[in-house]
């Protein structure tokens, strides 16, 4: 009888972890970047790995793409998330067939996720007014240099000191304040409001930039829509090889789980610091 007992116990068990899996669909978008910096598909391939092998949150799976996805695929995901040189759907063929078919998505909850450069927009991308949907989607975005509304920049600082914010947000959890040489954009775009996050938006983490006249940069953040999906974005890293902070890879990997509707664990999702050089990049080192 005990053993029954037990065993229809570890059945709920595993139904549950199974019940918490997600489908995460990563797009990689165009890249013109040289090796060591940004390396879109190598760091989509060691999210896949990291995703695949969190010790305390199994079941999840991810599928990484290089075009756009098919009907089946968006059908599937729980979230999507995006690397590549500015904000993938604008880039590859059809954007208004791209943002129709994520608006689509959005409706039906699924969460959103841009990494580094596929947080950014271009002056062709918006209207004058910095109007995208990525901004309801996500709550705000890179405004590339040589927009008219709005410019945001870039710089790679040699000791970037990312703080998380004072919140209990569940992503906020099992990394803490670290130092890195990496490109966080600054003066993100948040929304015409005097640039104010809208109320649905959570800054997540900031850096005081740049050195000469700093000021309190928010470079993660997140939202949760009305139509009950998450968007998170974050502007690093630019060099792969900073996927080997573990603070920086449990924050980027939290994000994830969470837009896709995951629970993330007190001590937020665990994964073993990755072998950078298994996952194909050009270089681990910047040129």
């Amino acid at each position: 009888m005990k053993s029954r007992l037990v065993i229809t116990l570890l059945a709920f068990v595993l139904i549950g972890d199974l019940c918490f899996a997600r489908q995460v669909l990563i797009v990689v978008g165009p890249d013109h970047h040289g090796p060591g910096s940004h390396e879109p598909i190598a760091g989509a391939r060691l999210l896949k790995h990291c995703i695949e092998n969190l010790q305390n949150a199994p079941g999840h799976h991810a599928e990484v793409i290089e075009s756009w996805p098919t009907v089946e695929q968006q059908e599937k995901a729980d979230t999507i998330v995006f690397l590549g040189d500015t904000f993938p759907p604008n880039r590859f063929d059809d954007p208004a067939r791209n943002l129709a078919d994520l608006h689509r998505m959005m409706q039906r909850g699924c969460g959103i996720v841009c990494l580094h450069y596929a947080t950014g927009l271009k002056k062709e991308d918006v209207s004058s007014t910095g109007e995208h949907p990525l901004l309801g989607w996500m709550g705000g975005y890179f405004a590339n240099p040589g927009s008219t509304h709005h410019e945001s920049y870039a710089r790679i600082f040699d000791k970037a000191r990312i703080t998380p914010a004072k919140t209990a947000h569940p992503v906020l959890r099992g990394w803490k304040e670290f130092v890195i040489r990496d490109e966080p954009y600054g003066n993100n775009y948040f929304g015409p409001d005097d640039n104010k996050p809208a109320t649905n938006v959570t800054i997540l983490a900031t850096s005081l930039q740049p050195p000469e006249a700093p000021q309190r940069e928010a470079v993660a953040w997140c939202v949760q829509r009305a139509d009950k999906g998450r968007g998170f974005g974050i502007v690093m890293p630019h060099f792969y090889k900073n996927w080997g902070n573990d603070d920086l890879r449990t924050f980027v990997l939290n994000g994830i789980v969470w837009t896709a509707g995951g629970k993330i664990p007190r001590a937020g999702v665990i994964s073993e610091t990755p072998d950078l050089k298994s996952f194909g990049p050009k270089s681990v080192e910047p040129e």
